[in-house]
């Protein structure tokens, strides 16, 4: 849906809740009913129309504006197709998770080998997706909810533990700014619930910090990568010295 339309949309939401009509509207605006239908239907509004029709509603402009955005549903997973998309691009991929990271296109352009033009192409096939809008001065708006996440096994997963994964664990992790954590114990049902339940906890307060963080200019902020993973397990090594089940 183009930012015209969350408008219009929202313009008709508020029409209804306040039980108002196209005739109400047209008497504001000192227009004929078949006159307001049209400009409704054609979608070609100026701004002083708008404005009137914001004032007539009771808000601002940009009041109106700020309502049609938060209407907008957020995405909280993308779809298998949508992945497989950004996965088999490197470079889409890469603009995605800038813009996820909220880099401008002037941020990514001056630090990745791109044009300008090869990064707004890119930008607007995110738009086309639905995980972005690309608004005008090439400003991004994100349409990802705050607790967004990869599909579970789906192609962005199994892509990082292909060409990922061994890249993020080869490193020493012996900055001030960098920790390799590593235990194994043997866990109830009931104590594996609450591990799971802090592991969640934890990924929200990261999720927390990467939002605050979003305002500070891109030189103040750097790549953080988090690892979370639990399951039950026991090493391959020791498995082969496992005695066969009693018959």
């Amino acid at each position: 849906m183009t930012e015209i339309a969350q408008l219009i949309a929202t313009i008709k939401r508020e029409l209804k809740a306040q039980g108002l009509t196209y005739r109400d509207v047209a008497r504001a605006l000192a227009l004929s009913e078949p006159s307001v239908k049209r400009l409704f239907s054609s979608e070609r509004f100026t701004v002083e129309r708008l404005v009137q029709i914001s004032q007539f509603l009771g808000f601002t402009l940009a009041e109106l504006l700020q309502e049609a955005s938060s209407s907008v549903p957020q995405l909280s997973t993308l779809t298998e197709h949508q992945e497989t998309q950004l996965v088999s691009n490197s470079k889409l991929l890469l603009v995605a998770v800038c813009a996820f990271n909220h880099w401008s296109a002037a941020d990514i352009v001056a630090t990745y080998q791109m044009s300008k033009a090869e990064c707004l192409k890119r930008l607007l096939v995110l738009d086309r997706m639905g995980v972005i809008a690309l608004l005008p001065g090439d400003r991004i708006r994100l349409r990802i909810a705050r607790d967004f996440d990869w599909l579970p096994n789906g192609p962005i997963r199994q892509f990082f533990r292909r060409e990922g994964l061994s890249d993020f664990l080869a490193g020493r992790f012996d900055q001030p700014n960098e920790t390799l954590e590593f235990t194994h114990g043997m866990l109830t049902e009931a104590a594996f619930s609450q591990l799971q339940l802090e592991l969640r906890r934890l990924r929200g307060r990261f999720a927390a910090l990467h939002k605050e963080s979003a305002a500070a200019p891109l030189n103040q902020r750097r790549g953080t990568g988090l690892l979370l993973a639990s399951q039950e397990w026991e090493p391959t090594v020791f498995q082969q010295f496992r005695r066969p089940p009693a018959a």
